[in-house]
């Protein structure tokens, strides 16, 4: 943790926001209990201006092909602003609102704002990009690093997706979408009525993480934690299903995670 991060208290949770390191959330604890694995690169960070992984780290808009960094090669991985630093625009005791301006290497001018809304059973995640100049397309979502064990059994995962997108060998969505297949994941689910999936800790902890967007990427392959991520789109979206940003229409996403002691 560093002097910047900011800290909101809700009942007997807590959670830790450090915005040097791309407005990322350090510590998240209800009744002492951390749910999310710790590291300068876990917590949970807000994926934008996209998701997942761009194929060779291209993009296409109109006529006009844009090159981002090889982050995880041969691919473009989570977005630029998880590597940025952010603003604090307002802290209260339970919620602050933090705001990051897109830079180089993003070839777009726009806004980031994220709100973080915490109360004693509930943390909600708010994010939205805005641009007041030319459109673009865009992502947005978040990336939890959820403690795989909190002193117990290990966390059980439960979700009924629709669809799963069939991956490749390159780890990027083919375009077919294929029945849900058994773990361990690091795939991509089709949830058309909103996102819910379940993580039960038995005899601990049950948490439920919800949104309205229908796109969740499942990663339950490392020991050590799980990721539950919500988002606007699938991996490599920004090619096969882009959302743009325009100065009438911004892109806005949320999610609520509710947890329950056991």
């Amino acid at each position: 943790m560093s002097s910047g991060d900011i800290t909101l208290t809700a009942g007997n949770a807590e959670v830790t926001v450090q915005p040097s390191n791309g407005c990322r959330l350090g510590i998240l604890r209800t009744d002492g209990i951390e749910l999310l694995r710790q590291g300068d690169r876990y917590g949970c960070f807000p994926m934008v201006p996209w998701c997942g992984r761009i194929k060779n780290g291209r993009f296409r808009d109109g006529a006009v092909v844009h090159q981002m960094p090889l982050n995880a090669a041969p691919h473009a991985i989570h977005g630029t602003a998880r590597d940025g630093k952010w603003r604090a625009a307002r802290v209260e005791k339970s919620s602050a609102v933090f705001t990051y301006d897109l830079a180089d290497p993003w070839p777009y001018q726009g806004r980031v704002s994220q709100v973080v809304e915490l109360a004693e059973d509930a943390l909600t995640l708010t994010m939205s990009i805005e641009t007041y100049e030319s459109s673009f397309p865009a992502q947005a979502g978040w990336h939890p690093w959820f403690n795989r064990n909190l002193g117990g059994e290990d966390v059980r995962l439960d979700f009924a997706a629709a669809w799963q997108e069939e991956r490749g060998s390159d780890h990027l969505p083919t375009g077919r979408r294929i029945a849900p297949r058994p773990g361990p994941w690091d795939d991509c689910f089709g949830m058309p009525d909103g996102v819910d999936v379940t993580l039960t800790w038995p005899g601990q902890l049950e948490l439920n993480v919800k949104s309205r967007e229908q796109w969740v990427v499942v990663y339950d392959e490392q020991k050590e934690a799980v990721c539950v991520e919500p988002q606007t789109g699938p991996p490599d979206g920004l090619n096969s299903t882009p959302r743009f940003v325009t100065p009438l229409e911004p892109l806005e996403t949320a999610t609520t995670w509710s947890w329950r002691r056991l």
